[in-house]
């Protein structure tokens, strides 16, 4: 038997609940949305039933509470569902859709067809289960939207901090000649490792290494990327800033996401004091997306 959990879920509070219930080792999760209604969210996950009785259920809510109280909200009424013995993987699969993003974009959970209304789009297929970055996060959509509004080609990209690799995989497909990944996180080396092969990509189409600036700098062996991408919190950007140059030509610019719209001001500066220019382009919600140049010297 299985307990299954439906939390209405406002959007800010993805990542944070994800990553929660991740480190508890909780990793049979989906987030269920509809294109259309973006701001419309549940999070959906499944427990087995020998192992949770009512008491540490509780338990498990009152330790995402602090998360919600974090943005000023409270958590949402938690629906609890036991389900009869199943395969937990395929009820989960039911809960993904389609996902266009932007003008040119589409998300596609890689076991489904292309609707016939997108077969004009650019397709990235993906494994949502993973690791975090499908598409449905307000950073993962502002970082998205904004690299297609770029010109890619020929242009090489690190993406630091690559989740799942969706940013990268958007990248190539928009015409990134060459995307460098890393993250400290081994699944996501995995997942993105696996969404490249999904896509048909070829070895040096996207090279993801475990870590951190310091492996994107030993993978470009002295050259120097035309974009990097940035899609963490910001107390972490804050933290790799100092490093951005070791990565990131003088003439290149930088996608940073992750940060909330009132932690940008402290941000901005912070970089500038290690010779980059930063400007708010584009926010959803309470999240922002900074742009980097470097400061004329």
């Amino acid at each position: 038997m299985w307990w299954r959990l439906s939390l209405p879920l406002h959007p800010v509070l993805e990542e944070s609940l994800l990553w929660k219930l991740e480190s508890l080792g909780l990793h049979r999760l989906a987030v269920q949305h509809a294109p259309e209604s973006p701001d419309q969210r549940m999070l959906l996950a499944w427990l087995p039933a020998s192992e949770w009785p009512k008491d540490q259920r509780d338990q498990l809510l009152n330790s995402l509470r602090p998360m919600a109280e974090t943005f000023g909200l409270e958590l949402a009424q938690p629906i609890w569902e036991e389900l009869a013995e199943e395969d937990w993987s395929l009820s989960w699969k039911k809960h993904w859709q389609p996902d266009p993003v932007g003008e040119r974009l589409l998300i596609l959970p890689a076991w489904l067809d292309v609707p016939k209304e997108h077969q004009y789009r650019l397709i990235l297929k993906m494994d949502p289960g993973s690791a975090f970055g499908t598409g449905s996060h307000p950073t993962t959509r502002l970082c998205l939207e904004a690299l297609e509004a770029m010109s890619l080609r020929d242009q090489t990209v690190a993406d630091l901090g690559c989740g799942s690799g969706i940013l990268g995989l958007a990248a190539v497909a928009l015409g990134a000649r060459e995307v460098l990944a890393a993250d400290t996180d081994s699944l996501a080396v995995r997942a993105t490792t696996d969404n490249a092969l999904l896509n048909g990509l070829e070895a040096e189409q996207l090279r993801v290494s475990y870590g951190s600036i310091d492996k994107i700098e030993s993978m470009l062996d002295g050259e120097a990327v035309d974009l990097l991408l940035c899609n963490i919190l910001a107390p972490v950007i804050e933290a790799l800033a100092p490093q951005f140059a070791s990565v990131l030509k003088s003439t290149g610019r930088g996608l940073l996401s992750g940060l909330l719209v009132d932690q940008a001001h402290r941000l901005i500066q912070v970089l500038a004091e290690y010779g980059w220019r930063a400007r708010p382009i584009a926010e959803q919600g309470r999240w922002g997306l900074l742009e980097i140049k470097s400061l004329p010297r």
